[in-house]
């Protein structure tokens, strides 16, 4: 039985995913959470208190607690605000971990900041630190340029974080690529362990029945993009496939996008929104395209299930969670040929690869689901059977399991290599060395 720290500055396990800083991390730190809490594990979670009536520590499922940590105002704040409140998270963290009863086994970080945050205290009490970064800074920086509003700061930390880390969860080969090109990482303490979905909350319902509950067209090619709605995401590019498909290809496909900060499509609350909308328009699709807004865990089944085939087409993506769930709800899936979409997404079996910003071959991919039902049923019988063999939550628990118990191992030999070194010579071996 280990107790296990899971950090996570930014990314609650309480929030609902789907606005703008509330995502794939969130779902991943959840899971893991629960996962590793079945297996037999203490698990806390630390996340900064963005809301003033929450607790500082909240029970949040058995063998699950959530600490709030203290840390800047207790309000909402966009991630690339954060990094100067991490001294404070550190220092919250590094007594919090130190006035324990039961001493904590393993610090699992997760996003840079929360590296920085533990990196201290994990050095400071001699615990192992296992690092998963989501998304790394120089990547990042590669693609959205100048739209990069985190500092270069963010560099030097990463650089340190792959050097002080006691093991690196890269979330896909791509990202253990990037830490060997791009950081000079130690091959030797990546482990690449997937991200997942739960079969409990997602699995196939039958197409015309989840059309039926969301009152969706039932006989209308229905194209699904959900998740984040943010410029990375590429949503603009789908919509500008599926512009492409009524031009070239003389097809219609209704457009759904769920996602934002609210339950209702509100361009106020998410400035995205209008912004795509103005695009759809430009693309003589606006009658095309609807948005939903954000919905909860318990709906997004319905919305897999009863898409005819699910896009994703961001310009990077470090996993890509979404296009996993859609393949455990029976839906064949065209992303882009980027990170962990290249690793899940089989192309011409689960579904296809297109290039990101890249709407003409969207659109191809699009008209060849769209006049081959067949296909589509292939493809998202044997996307079904790839998620339920490989990407389950539980797998990825018992794989971070093994992950800590090489950074405990690596912890060991590091401490007993440290006392050794500092252990005084007795007279009979100076003597022998004389």
């Amino acid at each position: 039985m280990r107790k296990i720290a899971l950090v996570s500055e930014h990314a609650s396990p309480l929030a609902l995913a789907g606005s703008v800083d509330s995502g794939g991390q969130n779902i991943y730190v959840a899971n893991v959470a629960r996962q590793l809490a079945r297996r037999g594990c203490e698990v806390d979670v630390f996340t900064r208190r963005d809301r003033s009536f929450l607790p500082t520590v909240f029970q949040w499922q058995p063998g699950v607690r959530v600490i709030h940590v203290p840390a800047g105002p207790s309000q909402f704040l966009p991630k690339e605000q954060l990094l100067p409140l991490m001294p404070a998270f550190g220092a919250f963290l590094n007594e919090f971990l130190d006035g324990q009863t039961r001493p904590y086994d393993v610090v699992h970080a997760n996003f840079f900041m929360s590296g920085q945050a533990a990196l201290y205290p994990a050095r400071n009490l001699g615990l192992p630190l296992v690092m998963t970064f989501h998304a790394l800074g120089r990547v990042r920086r590669q693609h959205q340029r100048e739209s990069d509003l985190f500092p270069d700061e963010r560099f030097a930390i990463e650089d340190e974080l792959v050097e002080e880390s006691t093991r690196i969860v890269a979330e896909c080969v791509q990202d253990r690529d990037d830490l060997l090109t791009l950081y000079d990482a130690d091959s030797r303490k990546i482990d690449v362990v997937p991200c997942g979905f739960d079969p409990d909350e997602l699995m196939p319902v039958e197409r015309t029945q989840a059309r039926a509950q969301l009152g969706w067209n039932r006989d209308e090619f229905a194209v699904l993009q959900l998740g984040r709605l943010v410029p990375r995401k590429g949503i603009d590019n789908v919509i500008r496939g599926i512009g492409v498909l009524k031009r070239r290809h003389a097809l219609k496909a209704r457009l759904y996008v769920v996602g934002g900060n609210s339950p209702s499509p509100n361009p106020i609350a998410t400035p995205e929104i209008a912004r795509l909308s103005e695009l759809a328009e430009q693309e003589g699709v606006g009658d095309l395209v609807t948005f939903v807004g954000r919905r909860n865990r318990s709906a997004l089944r319905l919305y897999y299930s009863a898409a005819d085939v699910f896009v994703t087409t961001p310009w990077y993506e470090p996993f890509g969670i979404t296009p996993l769930e859609a393949m455990a709800c029976g839906t064949p899936v065209i992303g882009s040929s980027v990170g962990g979409i290249r690793s899940t997404v089989l192309d011409g079996i689960t579904g296809f690869h297109v290039p990101p910003e890249d709407p003409e071959a969207l659109a191809d991919r699009l008209a060849r689901l769209h006049r081959d039902a067949g296909l589509r049923r292939t493809f998202g019988e044997a996307g079904r059977l790839r998620a339920n063999r490989s990407f389950t939550w539980s797998q990825v628990a018992c794989g971070l399991m093994d992950v800590y118990e090489r950074a405990l191992q690596s912890e060991r030999i590091r401490t007993g290599a440290a006392l050794h070194a500092a252990m005084p010579l007795n007279n009979e071996v100076v003597s022998a060395l004389r």
